[in-house]
């Protein structure tokens, strides 16, 4: 079944070719939207295009905001990130990618704000950093690693450094591993 805005386009350019009505839309629509469902207080699923075709967000809608799992890309078409949205925010566990597709960092969100363990990555996908956040703001252990191994480590509270260790010895003399779980 075509919507009005559908049957008026193809009625208005019907002696056109089918391609250049295609045309026609993306250009007349910087992004498309594509749902399935008729009213606010469904489940919805959105896929949305940039203008040249190539896909930029899809995802779940629920009473007008996005709710669900959540996937956005880059102009050219690789993933640039991906997780789960609640009335827009986000929540859960993410994965953030380069343009070239690289997992670049990944962790968690409550209410929007970055929470628990959140991870970074280098260009060859070996971790480089790894943090405890708390609202946004690092609370808990920072760890600095150097070919998958830990090499520094600080802790924190509030976001303030209260302590820090040059090598992973020194770690161990005053904290146990458990502590990074």
């Amino acid at each position: 079944m075509q919507r009005p805005i559908d049957q008026a386009l193809i009625t208005t350019f019907s002696t056109l070719q089918k391609g250049s009505v295609l045309v026609f839309y993306f250009l007349l629509f910087s992004t498309v939207t594509f749902a399935t469902g008729n009213s606010a207080n469904e489940k919805t699923y959105i896929k949305t295009y940039y203008a040249g075709g190539n896909i930029k967000t899809e995802g779940w809608m629920l009473n007008s905001k996005k709710n669900g799992y959540w996937k956005f890309y880059y102009r050219n078409g690789q993933l640039e990130k991906e997780g789960h949205l609640s009335k827009d925010k986000p929540a859960k566990y993410w994965y953030f990618y380069s343009v070239k597709g690289l997992l670049v960092s990944e962790g968690h969100y409550e209410n929007g704000r970055k929470t628990d363990w959140w991870s970074y990555y280098d260009s060859q996908e070996n971790i480089i950093h790894k943090c405890q956040l708390q609202r946004g703001k690092k609370n808990g252990y920072c760890l600095i690693y150097s070919k998958n191994k830990i090499v520094k480590a600080s802790k924190f509270k509030g976001g303030k450094k209260i302590n820090e260790w040059k090598d992973l010895k020194s770690f161990r003399k005053d904290n146990k591993l458990s502590d990074l779980e």
